[in-house]
């Protein structure tokens, strides 16, 4: 029994002082009271307090909070239900205030938050709802600071997490909104295609200018060398003309050799293998006339010759030159003009020759034997038709 009292005592001392010490904790404040009456307020670190008559009622968290409320339902000014949850940000800036002033403030400030929804959201329609968060914001921001400023609490912010029109109204901001960027990209689509159109038809148009640029060039150019080539072309028939025109003036052609010359022409018509009925022209006569005559007339200006000085001309069969002449290719015109002069000279000095033959006197030819060779007309060599090319 000794031992008791002494074991009793200390352990009541040894619970005194654990009333009697309190450590309080960082970011925390404690607030004290004295036989229920507000005393002070303990700061963090360790404290002494008189046993029995101080307690620790309240210990306030210094620190920012962050509190989520519960979905609430609200209704806009269209008339739509809307589900709407935020987030509260706050912190207590005087402990004993909030200890003291609200029961629970948390609940109250969450009240307060459905109250303020609804005033702010009823005076807005869907859109301006769904579009307007940060005005939405600042509105219950300063309603709830204010609300909450006796209450020794600071509403730092407010955000609305989500809001949630009915599912009719979802369906149907989804076809607009799909509409709308349907009918953007329509937009943007006929726009594109306008501009490739635009685009399209200036390339064409820059193009069929060009093209006809060059086709107006190469049509100029064209002209100006068919105009020289023309030109040229005229040039050189036109020497031809003259050199064909001066020796033909030089060899002084006679009748008869036009004749010859027509009937050596004669043969051209008949050239042709889809020629099968050869016409006689009605000129051939006259031609053959005019052939006959020049061909008297040269035997008349010799007179009548001797018998033994010189032979007749052999007589020319026309259709058997002509068909001579149709076998044999004949060449070009220029050079049949140049064989036709070359033919004209011959038949001219042959034609002298003989004149000068006949005027010699008998005495000078030989008695015994009579030059016939030297009195003979000499016979005209035929043309020679070049081979058929």
């Amino acid at each position: 029994m000794e031992f008791i009292a002494p074991i009793v005592i200390l352990v009541l001392a040894v619970a005194l002082l654990t009333q009697a010490l309190k450590v309080v904790r960082q970011q925390q404040v404690g607030i004290v009271e004295r036989l229920g009456k507000f005393r002070r307020t303990l700061d963090p670190g360790p404290h002494l307090l008189v046993p029995l008559i101080d307690n620790v009622r309240y210990t306030m968290d210094m620190r920012e909070a962050v509190v989520p409320f519960p979905p609430q339902g609200v209704i806009t000014e269209d008339n739509l239900m809307v589900s709407i949850d935020s987030v509260i940000y706050f912190q207590v800036v005087d402990p004993v205030r909030a200890a003291y002033e609200a029961q629970n403030y948390i609940q109250a400030i969450e009240q307060l938050t459905m109250t303020t929804l609804r005033n702010i959201i009823g005076g807005l329609d869907l859109e301006q709802t769904l579009t307007s968060r940060e005005e939405i914001n600042a509105k219950l921001r300063a309603v709830l600071d204010e609300a909450t400023g006796k209450w020794g609490i600071k509403v730092n912010r407010v955000e609305l997490r989500s809001i949630e029109p009915p599912a009719t109204i979802r369906d149907a901001m989804e076809k607009g909104a799909r509409a709308e960027r349907d009918k953007r990209a329509a937009i943007l689509l006929a726009e594109g295609q306008r501009q490739s159109q635009i685009l399209s038809a200036s390339g064409d148009r820059e193009a069929s200018i060009l093209r006809a640029q060059g086709e107006r060039e190469s049509a100029v150019l064209r002209a100006q060398a068919d105009r020289q080539a023309q030109m040229l072309r005229a040039e050189g028939e036109a020497q031809a003309i003259t050199t064909v025109f001066g020796a033909i003036h030089a060899g002084k052609p006679d009748q008869s050799l036009l004749a010859y010359q027509y009937l050596q022409m004669l043969p051209n018509l008949a050239k042709g293998d889809a020629n099968k009925v050869w016409v006689v022209p009605s000129e051939l006569n006259d031609a053959l006339k005019g052939l006959g005559r020049a061909a008297g007339n040269m035997l008349s200006g010799y007179g009548e010759p001797e018998a033994g000085e010189f032979e007749a001309p052999e007589k020319i069969d026309v259709f058997a030159e002509i068909a001579q002449q149709k076998v044999e290719a004949e060449g070009e015109a220029g050079r049949a003009v140049e064989q036709a002069i070359a033919e004209a000279q011959q038949m001219e000095n042959s034609r002298a020759a003989r004149r000068a033959s006949i005027n010699t006197p008998p005495a000078e030819l030989n008695p015994g034997t009579p030059d016939v060779a030297a009195s003979a007309p000499q016979e005209v060599p035929e043309p020679q038709a070049e081979p058929e090319q």
